[in-house]
């Protein structure tokens, strides 16, 4: 079994961050976004996997090769960004005729048995229910056995609130590329792209099974909302986490926090939920409910519900900031 994960997206709604890094690599509960999906996929027994890069395809390379050089990582590049089903139909080289396929989008995090779903005998499309599925490819299930009828992407009126999550096992790979290469060839688009969601209804069509898993939690780490709310729930899950190397001069950690290696905190109030890259400088601050990226220096700052991205610099103020990379701000 392969694994498939699409991590090409410029990450629109979570800019200025993504000018400069991968939406994928943004630290969550002290740990990039992906990093959370490829440690499942292990868990569950998957070493092959295939990365649909593009837009600083180089930073995801470096992060893989440097973070996991154990793992047989392939790398398909997406130079034209059309959908979700046009990434997948990338990877279609590095698949054998119908080997197992499990596609996990590189912007979401997962709390749910991945063993489970990559024994089980038939393909697999993993749901939860959504007060609003018209942002979302909706599932039309029976609830008996579980059997998938029908898939529309974000449709305007849904038959259903059952919404795909962005985690799909998928034993038939062959009529999966297939049904992409038919979209792409004919330019069948929906809302202006190759769905993911058309290609899986045009196998149903022909006759694959599918049935439908429902997850308990899934974390949409799109958003820079969802980002931090996902943030606390994963610290609240995994616990605090401060190494040894933490300088620590008369400050308060109000746990869940997570700091990284080479980090002074100086006079601060920092946590709940609060994330912390390495090599940080905070002094002089109260933080709560925000991630701080790495390379970063505080002072004299009062944050909440804050995104700061690397090598940021913020001195006197108090403010809800969503801060990019190489940023400086003085307002003393």
């Amino acid at each position: 079994m392969k694994a498939i994960i699409p991590v090409a997206g410029t990450g629109t709604k979570l800019r200025p961050h993504t000018y400069t890094q991968p939406k994928a690599l943004i630290p969550i509960a002290g740990k990039p976004i992906l990093a959370f999906i490829i440690d499942e996929m292990l868990e569950a027994g998957v070493k092959d996997f295939v990365f649909i890069i593009g837009y600083l395809g180089e930073k995801i390379k470096d992060f893989v090769e440097k973070k996991y050089p154990n793992i047989n990582a392939f790398y398909a590049e997406q130079n034209s960004r059309e959908g979700i089903g046009h990434a997948i139909w990338h990877a279609e080289m590095f698949v054998k005729n119908n080997e197992p396929v499990f596609i996990a989008l590189g912007d979401s995090v997962f709390d749910l048995n991945l063993k489970e779903i990559v024994s089980a005998p038939t393909s697999l499309l993993c749901v939860k229910k959504v007060d609003d599925p018209r942002a979302f490819g909706v599932v039309e299930m029976e609830e008996k056995n579980g059997l998938i009828r029908r898939l529309i992407e974000k449709p305007l009126i849904p038959k259903s609130n059952l919404a795909l999550v962005g985690l799909y096992k998928i034993n038939e790979s062959t009529e999966l590329f297939d049904a992409l290469s038919y979209l792409i060839q004919n330019n069948i688009k929906t809302r202006g792209e190759i769905q993911l969601t058309d290609a899986l209804m045009r196998m149903i069509d022909k006759g694959v099974v599918f049935k439908g898993y429902k997850v308990n939690n899934w974390f949409d780490c799109g958003r820079k909302e969802s980002l931090l709310e996902t943030n606390a729930i994963l610290l609240k899950k995994y616990g605090a986490r401060q190494l040894p190397s933490l300088q620590l001069e008369n400050s308060v950690i109000i746990d869940p926090v997570s700091i990284a290696e080479n980090c002074k905190l100086s006079n601060c109030i920092v946590g709940p939920n609060v994330t912390i890259g390495e090599n940080t400088t905070i002094t002089s601050s109260i933080i709560k409910d925000s991630i701080i990226g790495s390379n970063s220096t505080l002072d004299n700052v009062l944050l909440h519900h804050s995104l700061v991205g690397n090598d940021a610099v913020i001195r006197g103020m108090s403010q809800t900031l969503n801060l990019g990379d190489d940023t400086e701000i003085d307002m003393r």
